[in-house]
């Protein structure tokens, strides 16, 4: 067997005189397997790695959906990535819809931003202090989502919700709130609940160690359900603080709130009082440059969220989030207001520097049109080749987010969701991941194309699902 030095090749990433290269040389090439479609190795390196993982970290990851455990077999362990691939610990090459769930929209190791966080690296990786780029990338956001007067950057998706809900409690002097089944918001306490037995009943806690009374003001609804919504507000209406809700659900695959549904969330909360808080950590600047809340406002005139949490793509692929509102709710956060929240990590100078230089790629002209296209081609040609199989098989898409189902239309729900068929889609994961094609190891996750992805990596993943929807 060859070397590994003999098996690889080198891809420029800087040019050769970009200054910053002289204080990282390890950042001009990464090695590139010369045969990406088949593994050479006799020996598995990602087992040894798991298995070397396990002795020292829970379930050998950092995050559960990383352990395969939904799917069964041995977790990739990525080694390197360059624009839509990523290589694993054999350097077989794979082409990559998760992205880091969804911050990669521009591809891994854009140039422009690694440009920018070396030489952010250069000036300091953590000062404790604020810096001018933290006003930069505020302004960036509030100008592309204009429903916001200010913003609170924060390290992570769970911070940034966890405290938009601390908030409106605040802003509001209520306690309870509302979330839908299969809506994600991080692994805050009060958010990891399930539906009660009906709106009489509030919501159980889904993980050990949250106590049920840190549950009993979070009531669980289920997703586009207008008349249950109503219910709720009819009991609940004069104590609820918010509704938090995912505009496109991307942790129960890929389901839209419908116009209708969004209509009578935004009726009701202005109705009772209630803060709208929109949690588009997995939607904000993947879906639209403005965001779900932009797609929305399309086909509801004058639509926008109280609030909106977000994450993912203003970080550009580093530990990055940020909640915002009007003037008047966030002056109510601390110092300014009672409402206490901080962070040593928040608005850390290299993540601003990566997810500034990411914004302002994604704000050029034409990116979004590119990108929905590319994407739309991708769930066309996924619809077509299951068709040509004669499997169930639904698919959407917004911009560079995605989703399919084994069922013969699109679910609306969570409980629908549940009805896809588990053990067919570990079949085609396994299968398209055997021919090179990585998509979440999971039925209830979202995919994401990003602008590296060519036509040949969408018709090679087309092609490949095709193959496995013929054994299927």
């Amino acid at each position: 067997m060859a070397t590994h030095a003999q098996q690889v090749t080198t891809v420029d990433i800087l040019p050769q005189e970009d200054p910053a290269c002289l204080v990282f040389p390890y950042a001009k090439t990464w090695p590139r397997a010369k045969n990406p479609s088949a593994m050479t190795q006799t020996t598995d390196h990602n087992q040894i790695l798991f298995d070397r993982a396990k002795r020292v970290i829970p379930g050998g990851v950092n995050s559960p959906v990383r352990a395969f455990k939904a799917v069964g077999g041995t977790p990739r362990f990525v080694q390197h990535a360059q624009g839509a691939y990523f290589w694993d610990a054999n350097d077989q090459r794979y082409i990559d819809y998760i992205g880091s769930w969804g911050p990669m929209i521009l591809g891994h190791g854009h140039p422009a931003v690694v440009r920018a966080v070396q030489e952010a690296v250069l000036e300091g990786f953590s000062f404790g202090a604020p810096t001018e780029r933290e006003v930069q990338l505020a302004e960036e956001i509030l100008r592309l989502m204009p429903s916001m007067d200010m913003v609170r950057l924060v390290s992570s998706g769970t911070e940034a919700a966890m405290s938009a809900i601390r908030l409106a409690r605040g802003a509001t002097g209520r306690s309870k709130l509302i979330k839908f089944e299969g809506c994600y918001h991080g692994h805050a306490d009060a958010l990891l609940v399930k539906a009660g037995s009906g709106l009489a009943t509030f919501g159980n806690a889904t993980s050990a160690g949250v106590p049920p009374e840190v549950v009993q003001h979070t009531l669980v609804l289920e997703y586009n359900n207008v008349a249950q919504l109503e219910e709720a507000f009819t009991l609940y209406g004069k104590e609820l603080a918010c509704l938090m809700i995912e505009p496109i659900a991307g942790n129960m695959n890929f389901v839209r709130a419908s116009i209708p549904f969004m209509k009578r969330c935004r009726e009701l909360c202005t109705q009772y009082g209630a803060l709208l808080v929109f949690d588009e950590v997995m939607n904000g600047f993947r879906v639209a440059l403005g965001g779900a809340q932009s797609v929305y406002a399309r086909h509801l005139p004058g639509f926008e969220p109280d609030m909106t949490v977000m994450g993912k793509v203003i970080g550009g692929g580093m530990p990055l989030a940020a909640f915002g509102a009007k003037r008047a709710v966030m002056e109510l956060l601390a110092p300014l207001g009672a409402v206490y929240q901080a962070g040593t990590l928040s608005g850390n100078p290299v993540a601003t520097a990566c997810g500034l230089a990411t914004l302002r790629e994604i704000s050029k002209p034409g990116f979004f049109e590119d990108l929905s296209r590319k994407t739309r081609s991708l769930v066309d040609g996924l619809k077509a080749a299951a068709a040509a199989e004669g499997v169930p098989f639904s698919a959407d898409s917004e911009g560079g987010m995605f989703g399919f189902f084994l069922l013969p239309e699109l679910p609306q729900n969570y409980p629908q969701v549940m009805k896809s068929d588990g053990k067919r889609f570990n079949h085609l994961f396994h299968g398209l991941l055997e021919r090179g094609v990585y998509i979440a190891p999971a039925l209830y996750e979202a995919g994401f194309v990003s602008a590296a992805h060519t036509e040949e990596d969408i018709a090679a993943t087309v092609a490949a699902a095709r193959e496995v929807f013929k054994s299927m």
